[in-house]
């Protein structure tokens, strides 16, 4: 973990330190493909993660630090292939519409990942000054999370941190689905309201006698046994 130059100070006096949150601040996707393997791709996922932890000093209260961690994560996947090349505009009322950039239907890497949790944390002497950062550049967007500069390189103590991390990483692509498509039926006729007398219409009814007059039957089960009474 690289800390803040204010955390950096409070570790290098720290005796012990206890984990206390770690924050996914972003996840930077590339996609390449994989040579002689067609349709594959790899996928190359690196997570940026903010690691807060408690710096105890002494008898008093812990001071709380905090720091850059990141984590390279390489996958293969099938992607199949695609280089057909798409063109698109955005509409523009009364005037020439935006033309996009061109692109084609090569498959979209996407990473679904929550916030990790913290398995240990230690705090161990620095051994070797001389060795590189792999922190080399560090995006604007990730500095602003802090409220200090970030410490690189330099003298002092180091803060190891394990985090147990779950994602899902998949790549997608767009596709072509042939759907079925059937025509409108329009009405040839104009349906026309009826013009028969009700009245006339309930003469033709027939009088519902079994409806008066029960059945000397029942039925069960789509068997009809007679009635008996006694």
């Amino acid at each position: 973990m690289y800390p803040t130059r204010c955390s950096q100070a409070i570790l290098d006096r720290a005796i012990n330190v206890k984990a206390r949150k770690a924050e996914l601040l972003w996840c930077y996707i590339d996609v390449e493909p994989v040579p002689f393997n067609r349709g594959f791709y790899t996928v190359d996922a690196r997570y940026f993660y903010k690691i807060t932890v408690d710096a105890f000093c002494g008898a008093g209260r812990p001071q709380e630090v905090s720091g850059l961690a990141s984590f390279n994560k390489r996958t293969v996947l099938f992607g199949s292939e695609g280089a057909a090349k798409i063109f698109s505009s955005h509409y523009v009322p009364n005037a020439n519409d935006v033309q996009t950039l061109e692109r084609t239907n090569l498959p979209i890497a996407v990473v679904e990942v929550v916030d990790p949790v913290i398995l240990a944390v230690k705090l161990v002497e620095r051994h070797c000054v001389c060795h590189e950062s792999d922190m080399t550049d560090i995006p604007e967007m990730i500095c602003t999370c802090f409220e200090d500069d970030i410490v690189l390189s330099g003298e002092g103590k180091e803060l190891y941190a394990t985090l147990g991390q779950f994602s899902i990483i998949k790549l997608e692509r767009n596709i072509q689905l042939l759907m079925p498509a059937y025509d409108v039926c329009l009405p040839e006729k104009e349906c026309a309201g009826s013009s028969v007398d009700p009245c006339s219409l309930f003469e033709k009814f027939r009088f519902p006698v079994n409806e008066f007059f029960p059945s000397d039957t029942i039925e069960s089960d789509g068997d009809r046994i007679p009635c008996n009474p006694k």
